[in-house]
């Protein structure tokens, strides 16, 4: 029974650290409130997304490289993706039309290997245990965050949740996430943001917003716009480096 007690204390105290540790951190960028992108950063699903871009272009007698997806479709919406595919403006029922079978096919691909960035889940119930408002900020469209939602048990944990069908201009440029700022009613400085596109990150920085940036799709040199870039939400765990 004794040990039972002193093992329960210490997980008491151990969370106690824990929360401390993550206040701490959110502290030191005056946070209140933590904005997060989908794709790469909530689940770490790019390869997949750029695999389906690969088999939708082979139908259509075109191929992209890792490099031209990082820098033209990663981050960026579908209409944005779609416009720089076919080299033409598009109008949005278009690109919708487009983009409808590919998204199915990367839901289909993804499926069996769904899972959060390493340390996510934590994270995010620390977050709620210091009543840190949470949103997400995503180019991606609504039946893959809710597919997301689906195999992944953290929609609870969101207070506002923009996808690209509620802005007009995609990232990098700063709509997604003043908007976003504005739902929450909190001033951009006291945002902080996660994200793993460069054009997110730009995104975000041209909001006025402090941005972490998760090294699941770039290179960590290709990063270097963000205020600190670590590997996944484990980061505070091995001490809080700002």
């Amino acid at each position: 029974m004794f040990a039972t007690i002193s093992n329960k204390i210490i997980v008491k105290i151990e969370r106690t650290s824990s929360v401390e540790k993550v206040n701490t951190f959110l502290n030191s960028y005056q946070s209140k409130a933590v904005i997060f992108d989908l794709d790469g950063t909530l689940v770490d699903n790019n390869s997949f997304h750029l695999q389906t871009w690969k088999k939708y272009l082979e139908k259509i007698g075109k191929e992209i490289s890792q490099e031209n997806y990082n820098q033209h479709i990663n981050g960026r919406t579908n209409h944005d993706a779609m416009e720089y595919i076919y080299g033409k403006k598009l109008e949005p029922h278009e690109s919708i039309d487009l983009a409808l079978g590919k998204e199915a096919l990367y839901r289909e691909l993804y499926q069996p290997f769904i899972k959060p960035v390493d340390g996510l889940l934590e994270f995010l119930e620390i977050l709620h245990e210091l009543k840190m408002p949470m949103a997400i900020a995503t180019s991606g469209i609504e039946p893959n965050i809710n597919f997301m939602f689906e195999h992944i048990d953290i929609k609870k944990y969101f207070k506002v949740v923009v996808n690209s069908s509620h802005i007009k201009m995609g990232k990098p440029h700063p709509e997604i996430y003043l908007k976003t700022a504005s739902i929450l009613q909190i001033p951009t400085r006291n945002c902080l943001v996660f994200e793993d596109a460069v054009v997110g990150i730009q995104s975000a920085k041209s909001a006025g917003m402090k941005v972490i940036a998760i090294a699941t799709t770039h290179p960590k040199d290709e990063l270097i716009d963000a205020d600190k870039i670590v590997d996944d939400y484990n980061f505070w765990k091995e001490g809080i480096t700002i």
